[in-house]
């Protein structure tokens, strides 16, 4: 794998924001309403809530850091669907470049896009809700970490649909995070779900992690078990879901799907 052609994925990327403005203003537009609204939402509780409790690092924070783990996925998946929507993917596939050296580009890609979002949100919600994330302690950076592979994952898994099923697909790619939300537990401790339906919430990495940010408020902390089921659970989706791009690519070049890829679907 070669960084300088990884590289160029990023660069492309940064041409495109450059000479079209109207892609920066969602870099940070969609994460600043998103913090008012949850922000407001979050002081509102405050003031009706009898326990006294503080619902800003509580609700606002884990908020933030689902907002987050959706700006790494589509981190992914916009750069892909660039490709796409310009009829620019045989083109990419044609050059020297090699799956792992684009998916490297692809991943380079989101964490420039998801750093900027990252950074609105702590500002507005620090500078206009009062929320540090020195509350969280040390703890914070493996959470946040294991969420940024999480939603890698979920990018390249999106990106190897998408290349299966068509530019069509991608209707099928941005309700995913909606559908993944109700497991993820972030507004809502695991207990609030029925039991066999959190069987299935243990099987996703973000329901560890918002439950641990909600223990860390309360003053639990987090077990080394929790940080190590969470770890494990996103880097083995990771491997599985790297393989499955490069099968689902492999199977596109052998039958000559690529070569049809159109702005229909393919079969």
């Amino acid at each position: 794998m070669k960084g300088k052609r990884a590289a160029a994925i990023v660069l492309r990327q940064f041409y495109l924001y450059q000479g079209s403005p109207a892609r920066i203003l969602p870099l940070f537009g969609w994460v600043a309403i998103d913090v008012l609204l949850w922000g407001f939402f979050s002081r509102y509780m405050n003031s009706i809530a009898s326990s006294g409790r503080n619902f800003v690092p509580a609700f606002l924070g884990c908020v933030m850091m689902w907002d987050f783990l959706i700006r790494v996925m589509q981190g992914v998946t916009t750069t892909f669907f660039e490709d796409v929507w310009s009829r620019n993917f045989l083109n990419v596939f044609a050059s020297p470049l090699s799956i792992s050296e684009y998916v490297g580009g692809l991943v380079a890609a989101s964490i420039a896009n998801s750093t900027v979002g990252l950074l609105t949100m702590l500002v507005l919600a620090s500078a206009v809700f009062g929320l540090s994330f020195f509350i969280y302690g040390l703890p914070i950076i493996p959470l946040v970490l294991v969420l940024f592979v999480f939603g890698v994952t979920l990018g390249i898994l999106s990106c190897a649909i998408v290349l299966r099923l068509g530019p069509a697909a991608e209707w099928l790619i941005w309700p995913l995070p909606a559908l993944l939300s109700p497991l993820a537990c972030v507004f809502y401790p695991l207990s609030a779900l029925p039991r066999w339906l959190q069987v299935f919430a243990r099987m996703i990495p973000p329901s560890y992690v918002f439950e641990s940010m909600r223990g860390i408020v309360a003053g639990r902390g987090v077990s080394f078990g929790t940080f190590a089921a969470a770890g494990g659970m996103a880097i083995g989706y990771l491997a599985l879901a790297g393989w499955f791009f490069t099968h689902i690519y492999g199977y596109a070049v052998r039958t000559g799907l690529i070569a049809r890829y159109s702005a229909e679907s393919v079969s």
